[in-house]
């Protein structure tokens, strides 16, 4: 792997430190200046700075410049420096490993790496971006060889993802992708998934049909929505979104989501089948569909969930192969960045 260019921006500034040809007080290029001279984005050159920033060497002024720090950091020990990166680890980032999907993965990824003589180091950051983003840039100061990431739920990328895809760090995103930016992703085919679930219960005269998500905020709920969307307009209904629940992240996150949907159900009570777009919703419908005694009402859900009348279940292990597998294509050098589609299957079971 080709270091990091923003790691060569920063090394390059720390030995003209120690080597005295920066002193106190001097004043370093611009992020503009930097980029030219490397021959990279501001993003990167930017990265590159506040890294020195963060570690002592130099000051950030708003409105004045970058300079030399008076006092420096201790310089590293030599028997503790780092010969050379670990070339043969990769680090996986996963948003939790509450669901049977990031267990799944977490088993499937490190099965694919390990039958292909990678070593991996995983991080769970908690849905929390801050964590994801801190991840980030630790593997990579580590020297990591590529990443794996599944994405917190959020309307928008870190800069930490936008980085590595502009610095064509290898990475490949899991069930979501950068809009207008190419990178590698892989991810399940959520419209299809959802439209078929959604047509099999209009199929079966369920015409008012409750849909519970998550805000409409990243490529896979959004992906889900329409696929409820296109199999009303395929069957020629229109789509009434006040049978719409959809929970903020802080409402999820806080526990409060429960309580919300037990009052959305209170003021629906005319849906017969309703729709929850990942199994932790699931759950938290089942036990407020039980708690408000609609036992009649049909339940389908994106993910395995028991004792429901059918299901969307992920390929995960197909996932992981072709996420281990695109990312090796980089780590050989290739950079053809793509989203790969893996199918789903739908399951009805016995309630």
């Amino acid at each position: 792997m080709v270091e990091a260019l923003y790691l060569r921006i920063k090394q390059d500034i720390i030995a003209q430190i120690q080597e005295g040809k920066l002193q106190a007080g001097d004043y370093i290029a611009t992020e503009k200046d930097l980029a030219q001279r490397y021959g990279v984005s501001q993003i990167t050159s930017k990265h590159a700075l506040n890294l020195l920033a963060a570690e002592g060497y130099v000051e950030r002024l708003r409105g004045k410049g970058t300079f030399v720090k008076e006092t420096q950091p201790a310089a590293i020990p030599d028997s503790l420096k780092r010969d050379k990166p670990m070339l043969d680890v990769v680090a996986l980032i996963l948003p939790s490993m509450k669901t049977k999907i990031d267990q799944r993965l977490l088993d499937g990824i490190e099965n694919y790496c390990r039958k292909s003589e990678l070593n991996i180091i995983v991080s769970i950051s908690r849905e929390s971006a801050l964590e994801e983003s801190k991840a980030i840039e630790r593997f990579r100061h580590s020297g990591v060889k590529g990443f794996i990431i599944f994405p917190v739920e959020q309307e928008s990328y870190s800069d930490a993802i936008l980085r590595l895809t502009l610095d064509r760090y290898p990475m490949v995103l899991i069930d979501r992708y950068l809009k207008e930016i190419k990178a590698y992703s892989v991810s399940s085919n959520n419209m299809v998934g959802v439209h078929t679930a959604i047509t099999k219960l209009l199929e079966r005269g369920h015409t008012q049909i409750a849909y519970i998500s998550p805000e409409i905020t990243n490529t896979a709920t959004d992906e889900r929505a329409k696929g409820y969307e296109q199999a009303f307009i395929d069957y020629g209904l229109s789509i009434n979104k006040s049978l719409w629940c959809l929970l903020s992240l802080h409402e999820i996150e806080s526990g409060s989501a429960e309580e919300k949907i037990k009052q959305f159900i209170e003021e629906q009570p005319h849906f017969t089948a309703i729709f929850t777009v990942n199994a932790y919703l699931a759950e938290v419908v089942k036990r407020a569909l039980h708690a408000k005694g609609r036992h009649s009402v049909l339940h389908s859900s994106f993910d395995d969930v028991e004792h429901i009348f059918a299901y969307v279940r992920q390929q995960e292990d197909e996932i992981c192969r072709a996420a281990v597998s695109l990312l090796l294509e980089q780590l050989a050098g290739h950079y053809k960045p793509r989203r790969e589609y893996i199918e789903v299957l739908y399951i009805e079971q016995e309630q």
